[in-house]
């Protein structure tokens, strides 16, 4: 972790290494909330002590579950679906999308008045794609823009059910109804758009909780209150597999330098979370994967990369949903390839941290590549592995784009200076310390 908020890098000759990466960030966020909405213990093991999931554990903690943490090992004391109250203070929030919006649907359902709100990044990014929803399910929200923006105001009511189409591949708003649903009078199915992460899916059903997946749709029957379902859902505890989203930094790394082979074990290869994966192998990133496994519902696997000679590819439809988080450092195998890279229907990237397709763009200018920014992605022009120009480069306080500019120092020469570098305490604390290792 550096000490001021710039760092400046210079590429390295060979790289080899083992790299375990944090726990899966997706995963984190749902362990502890799904855990604090059942009646019992859980323990969770490696756990990301990231900046957005600490926030998860305070807001969770002021809502009344009772939450100890060890490091990387939490342990939840949960008080049922119906068993949170109300805080005396505002919900922060921090930096972390997912922590507001999966709590408005848990609170939509709940007997009492809350405000999430966030820092000044959270407080600036759209809203309405969970409020609308919510509210269609008769939640009671409100806030700034006619509640586009946080602070967002919950007035618990009770959730009906019923059918709700999806108009976007977006887990979070998928997971913000299917948590209001627990809380509901009646079953909800969703249909439409519901090719996104399925992790709530996954932990609700081993919980216990009656939740039907199809091709097509996803119905959740909510629990009822006599007494034989009050533990339902039920504890949990589990391992946080490898977060796949984080691996995909040391993924690109191996395959654009000239001399590497890194290998991140134990990193969840849920099918809703490999895009990154499946898009190196389609670039012809040289990549193996040993040791495939379950763990806690979910599958994982060791995966080794070593360098490659990439070309150019397109990224769009289904993949993007796959691996839109991924999107900043894939661009830098894309402009590191020789050929052109089109990434298309990643439209959310402008609903990020920062406008992701105008940030990223900005910097692969900045490093000498030509890449131009679309409505709803970009089109890279690859340097054929001739190597990147150093650069001046803004993380903009956003995490990813900060972990994507140091990957692009590997191949960068003479020398690459990261602004607010710092960033990267968001989802992987131990990305510098890592980084200088290899």
């Amino acid at each position: 972790m550096p000490n001021n908020t710039h760092l400046t890098l210079t590429a390295p000759r060979r790289l080899r290494g083992v790299i375990t990466v944090p726990g899966d960030k997706s995963i984190s966020h749902r362990a502890v909330m799904f855990n604090a909405l059942a009646r019992g213990k859980a323990r969770i093991t490696n756990f990301l002590v990231g900046a957005d999931c600490l926030s998860t554990i305070q807001c969770m903690q002021a809502l009344g579950a009772t939450i100890e943490r060890n490091d990387t090992t939490v342990t939840v004391q949960g008080v049922g679906v119906r068993g949170l109250r109300e805080p005396n203070d505002l919900l922060d929030c921090g930096n972390s999308g997912t922590t507001l919006r999966l709590l408005a649907g848990i609170l939509a359902g709940q007997p009492f008045f809350s405000v999430l709100t966030g820092d000044a990044s959270l407080r600036s990014r759209p809203q309405r794609r969970i409020v609308e929803p919510l509210r269609a399910l008769g939640a009671t929200l409100d806030g700034r823009s006619d509640g586009d923006r946080a602070p967002i105001m919950v007035r618990g009511t009770a959730m009906h059910g019923g059918t709700y189409t999806l108009k976007v591949a977006s887990a979070q708003v998928k997971s913000a109804l299917l948590l209001a649903a627990l809380a509901g009078d009646a079953p909800l199915q969703l249909d439409g758009r519901i090719d996104s992460r399925d992790h709530t899916e996954r932990m609700l059903a081993a919980m216990g909780v009656d939740i039907g997946i199809g091709l097509n749709s996803i119905t959740l029957f909510p629990p009822s209150e006599d007494h034989a379902s009050r533990l339902i859902p039920a504890p949990l505890s589990l391992r946080v597999p490898g977060d796949p989203s984080s691996a995909a930094f040391w993924w690109v790394a191996a395959a654009i330098h000239p001399d590497a082979e890194l290998t991140t074990p134990a990193v969840c290869l849920n099918p809703t979370r490999t895009g990154a994966l499946d898009a190196l192998q389609a670039m012809g990133a040289d990549i193996t994967i040993r040791a495939e496994r379950m763990e806690s519902g979910e599958p994982i696997g060791d995966v080794t990369v070593r360098s490659s000679n990439l070309r150019g590819t397109t990224l769009a439809g289904e993949l993007i949903p796959r691996l839109i988080d991924e999107i900043p450092v894939l661009a830098i195998a894309a402009a590191w390839a020789t050929g052109s890279t089109h990434i298309r229907d990643a439209q959310e990237l402008r609903a990020k941290e920062t406008d992701r397709i105008t940030t990223v763009v900005e910097g692969l200018n900045a490093l000498g590549v030509q890449a131009q920014a679309a409505d709803d992605g970009m089109h890279i022009e690859g340097m054929a592995g001739a190597g990147l120009r150093g650069a001046v480069l803004a993380s903009h306080h956003d995490h990813r784009l900060a972990m994507a500019w140091a990957i692009a120092a590997l191949v960068a020469h003479p020398q690459t200076t990261i602004a607010d570098a710092d960033a990267v305490q968001v989802s992987y604390p131990t990305f510098w310390e890592t980084w200088h290792s290899l």
